[in-house]
């Protein structure tokens, strides 16, 4: 795939895009608590199941029959996204519920970059520059004291619980890494598509089994459409555009910028501010993407050149 001097930021901005709109998710399920009687499984389903019919649909209007022709191999990876796409949701969940909000989101948010770097050198040869190491530790750091509210205030979590967490962390780099394996070859509909489809059938007996929540006035419904057709349809698509010329760990610390965006909201919308703590993180996590925006700059070539995918 070709890489035209543009295209080293234009990849990296989309991602960028995708992480702002992720932020919206926690204050659109707060106000969707608020005004109906929901369940974190029962929300997580309804996202997959709305985005998924109309990314099928998008994908036939732009591939038309070429959607079908999917090799095994590759069917098997777009599978695995949405495997672990349900994987994700599922254990993030389930740890809330052992250790709360604020570990589930810590542990999650903080080791996903760290286990997409590890795995991305040893699959895919992405070995990260110290450029890039240096950004991902000043956006682990800031994402740590954007979400820590204070100390000993995480509580003492389960062991269970943070797994779970881990767990879940691992499922987002491996999405991370099936979608940067895909995204030389395929349109970014296919694979999200198949993946959405695939996700939202493994989601669903979890959330039956919970108590699946199919009744929601009409502004639940309204917030509901909003979760599966912006931060996850959308999104996904161009985060899985922005990876066609964006590498699996860079990537992994721009959409740290996601509990950026969720805090901004939730001080717009709700009066939630940050403490010192908070806008150092904040302070950290823009440096850390600054960071990697001039890396991309530099790293444009005089002329178009070839990467192997």
């Amino acid at each position: 795939m070709a890489i035209t001097p543009s295209g080293s930021r234009r990849g990296p901005g989309l991602i960028l895009i995708a992480a702002l709109l992720w932020g919206t998710v926690g204050v659109a399920s707060k106000t969707l608590s608020t005004v109906a009687h929901t369940t974190a499984l029962s929300t997580g389903f309804w996202r997959l199941a709305i985005a998924a019919p109309v990314l099928l649909a998008a994908c036939w209007r732009a591939c038309g029959r070429r959607s079908l022709r999917i090799p095994p191999r590759d069917l098997g990876l777009m599978l695995l996204i949405g495997a672990t796409m349900a994987a994700y949701q599922v254990c993030f969940f389930a740890a809330i519920d052992r250790v709360g909000v604020t570990s589930a989101v810590l542990v999650t948010l903080c080791t996903a970059p760290i286990i997409v770097a590890v795995l991305a050198a040893g699959l895919l040869g992405e070995a990260p520059t110290a450029g890039v190491m240096l950004a991902l530790a000043g956006g682990l750091l800031g994402t740590a004291l954007l979400v820590w509210p204070g100390a000993g205030a995480a509580g003492t979590g389960s062991l269970a619980g943070i797994a779970l967490a881990l767990a879940s962390a691992l499922g987002y780099s491996i999405m991370t890494l099936c979608s940067r394996a895909l995204a030389g070859r395929y349109h970014p509909l296919q694979p999200m598509a198949v993946g959405f489809v695939a996700g939202a059938l493994l989601l669903l007996p979890f959330a039956l089994a919970s108590g699946l929540v199919a009744s929601y006035p009409l502004a639940g419904w309204a917030l509901l459409l909003h979760l599966g057709l912006v931060p996850t349809a959308l999104a996904f698509v161009l985060f899985l555009a922005g990876m066609r010329t964006t590498t699996a760990t860079v990537a992994s610390v721009i959409t740290l910028v996601e509990p950026l965006t969720g805090a901004a909201l939730a001080w717009l919308l709700f009066g939630e501010r940050l403490g010192p703590f908070g806008w150092l993180g904040a302070a950290l996590l823009l440096g850390a993407l600054a960071s990697i925006y001039r890396g991309a700059r530099r790293a444009e070539p005089g002329t178009a050149a070839a990467e192997p995918e």
